[in-house]
Protein backbone atom coordinates (compact mmCIF):
# COMPACT_ATOMS: atom_id res chain seq x y z
CA UNK A 1 0.00 0.00 0.00
CA UNK A 2 1.14 3.58 -0.70
CA UNK A 3 -0.80 6.54 1.11
CA UNK A 4 0.21 10.44 1.80
CA UNK A 5 0.96 10.95 5.22
CA UNK A 6 -2.17 12.99 6.61
CA UNK A 7 -1.77 16.01 8.80
CA UNK A 8 -2.37 14.19 11.79
CA UNK A 9 0.18 11.94 11.37
CA UNK A 10 2.70 14.90 10.67
CA UNK A 11 1.64 16.88 13.51
CA UNK A 12 1.74 13.85 15.87
CA UNK A 13 5.28 13.21 14.53
CA UNK A 14 6.34 16.86 15.53
CA UNK A 15 5.11 16.81 18.80
CA UNK A 16 6.15 13.51 19.60
CA UNK A 17 9.34 12.98 17.85
CA UNK A 18 8.97 10.60 15.91
CA UNK A 19 5.89 8.50 13.57
CA UNK A 20 3.25 6.88 15.35
CA UNK A 21 3.26 3.15 15.97
CA UNK A 22 0.19 2.71 13.58
CA UNK A 23 2.24 4.59 11.02
CA UNK A 24 5.27 2.95 11.54
CA UNK A 25 3.97 -0.48 11.90
CA UNK A 26 1.01 -0.32 8.90
CA UNK A 27 3.35 -3.26 7.78
CA UNK A 28 6.06 -5.12 8.29
CA UNK A 29 8.29 -3.34 6.20
CA UNK A 30 7.16 0.67 6.26
CA UNK A 31 8.82 3.43 4.88
CA UNK A 32 8.37 7.06 4.48
CA UNK A 33 9.09 9.67 2.39
CA UNK A 34 9.34 12.95 3.13
CA UNK A 35 10.10 15.23 0.32
CA UNK A 36 9.15 18.79 -2.20
CA UNK A 37 6.90 18.39 -4.72
CA UNK A 38 9.76 20.58 -6.64
CA UNK A 39 12.31 17.60 -6.16
CA UNK A 40 13.13 16.07 -9.46
CA UNK A 41 14.63 13.50 -7.25
CA UNK A 42 11.40 12.50 -5.46
CA UNK A 43 9.59 12.46 -8.98
CA UNK A 44 11.55 9.54 -9.75
CA UNK A 45 10.97 8.01 -6.46
CA UNK A 46 7.69 8.61 -7.29
CA UNK A 47 7.71 6.20 -10.70
CA UNK A 48 8.77 3.40 -8.45
CA UNK A 49 7.16 3.50 -5.26
CA UNK A 50 4.04 1.81 -6.73
CA UNK A 51 6.03 -1.18 -7.32
CA UNK A 52 7.76 -1.60 -3.93
CA UNK A 53 4.44 -0.81 -2.25
CA UNK A 54 3.45 -3.73 -4.34
CA UNK A 55 5.06 -6.22 -2.59
CA UNK A 56 3.60 -8.41 0.11
CA UNK A 57 3.77 -6.89 4.05
CA UNK A 58 4.98 -3.56 2.68
CA UNK A 59 3.56 -0.02 3.55
CA UNK A 60 4.98 3.31 2.20
CA UNK A 61 3.81 6.80 3.27
CA UNK A 62 4.92 9.82 1.23
CA UNK A 63 4.46 13.74 1.74
CA UNK A 64 5.07 16.54 -0.27
CA UNK A 65 5.42 19.15 2.68
CA UNK A 66 6.03 22.35 1.03
CA UNK A 67 2.33 22.06 -0.35
CA UNK A 68 0.84 21.83 3.32
CA UNK A 69 -0.53 24.03 5.69
CA UNK A 70 2.24 23.12 8.59
CA UNK A 71 5.22 23.33 6.17
CA UNK A 72 7.00 25.39 8.23
CA UNK A 73 6.73 23.22 11.41
CA UNK A 74 6.93 20.04 9.55
CA UNK A 75 10.45 21.24 8.34
CA UNK A 76 11.69 22.51 11.19
CA UNK A 77 10.67 19.46 12.46
CA UNK A 78 12.69 17.03 9.91
CA UNK A 79 15.99 19.10 10.32
CA UNK A 80 16.26 19.62 13.84
CA UNK A 81 14.46 16.70 15.07
CA UNK A 82 15.78 13.82 12.31
CA UNK A 83 18.60 15.91 11.30
CA UNK A 84 18.19 15.94 7.55
CA UNK A 85 18.19 18.79 5.51
CA UNK A 86 18.23 17.49 2.47
CA UNK A 87 15.05 15.74 0.09
CA UNK A 88 14.00 13.42 -0.38
CA UNK A 89 14.18 11.78 2.76
CA UNK A 90 13.40 8.09 3.70
CA UNK A 91 12.75 6.79 6.78
CA UNK A 92 12.79 2.67 7.19
CA UNK A 93 10.98 0.63 9.45
CA UNK A 94 10.65 -3.08 10.12
CA UNK A 95 8.01 -4.17 12.65
CA UNK A 96 8.04 -0.06 14.02
CA UNK A 97 11.57 -0.39 14.77
CA UNK A 98 14.13 2.48 12.48
CA UNK A 99 16.27 0.63 10.59
CA UNK A 100 17.77 2.79 7.90
CA UNK A 101 17.35 6.72 6.55
CA UNK A 102 18.50 7.13 3.40
CA UNK A 103 18.07 10.43 0.87
CA UNK A 104 17.73 9.89 -2.99
CA UNK A 105 18.34 5.86 -3.91
CA UNK A 106 17.12 4.40 -7.12
CA UNK A 107 14.34 1.57 -6.91
CA UNK A 108 16.62 -1.77 -5.85
CA UNK A 109 18.28 0.95 -3.45
CA UNK A 110 15.11 1.56 -1.88
CA UNK A 111 13.75 -2.11 -1.54
CA UNK A 112 17.53 -3.30 -0.35
CA UNK A 113 17.43 -0.91 2.45
CA UNK A 114 13.65 -1.91 2.96
CA UNK A 115 14.74 -4.76 3.25
CA UNK A 116 12.40 -6.56 0.27
CA UNK A 117 12.51 -8.70 -2.47
CA UNK A 118 11.34 -7.32 -5.75
CA UNK A 119 9.46 -9.57 -8.10
CA UNK A 120 11.78 -11.19 -10.50
CA UNK A 121 14.84 -9.94 -8.45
Amino acid sequence: MICKLTETQCRTAIARGEFADETRKAAPHTAIVLSQSWCPQCMWMRGYLDAIAAVPDVAIFWVEYDRESFFDDFREFKENVFGNFEIPYVRYYRDGILIRESNYVDKSGFAQRLGVHLPGK
